[in-house]
């Protein structure tokens, strides 16, 4: 049984379909869905040398809620228990950091399809939460 379902989002067109997708089994099993944005934490490189920049907490607040905005646009969650989440971070890690300490059951997050060659140059969220979280994990296409 499903309690809890985490969609996680960077407000794309495939982060919709993810929660179109959490939205059925939510309704189904009566689960309550956590909407999460991670903000990414970016390095800058600068003469050689990695230069670490962190959001800080007012552009955490403003971009994650342009992507949770844009997620939840035209969606009907009226019947639904929503919670939106702002996190910085990596978000393969902070995605699998939130299961454990929110006792997730089911991660739904979309996918990119950027291709095995592609995706493994860019990196995949997708796939390190696939292999790294200790509970479900849906990817919508």
């Amino acid at each position: 049984m499903l309690k809890k379902i985490l969609v996680a989002t960077d407000g794309s067109e495939c982060s919709r379909r993810a929660l179109k997708t959490a939205l059925v089994f939510a309704r189904k099993f009566n689960a309550e869905v956590e909407l999460l944005f991670v903000t990414v934490d970016q390095v800058i490189y600068s003469f050689g040398e990695a230069v670490s920049y962190v959001a800080s907490p007012e552009q955490i607040e403003r971009e994650g809620e342009i992507a949770l905005n844009a997620t939840l646009e035209g969606i009907d969650i009226s019947d639904i228990t929503l919670k939106k989440k702002r996190l910085p971070g990596n978000p393969g890690n902070v995605i699998i950091q939130e299961v454990e300490n929110e006792n997730i059951d089911m991660v739904v997050m979309g996918s990119h399809g950027y291709g095995a060659i592609v995706g493994s140059i860019l990196g995949s969220v997708s796939h390190k939460v696939l292999h790294g979280a200790k509970c479900l994990v849906l990817i919508a296409k």
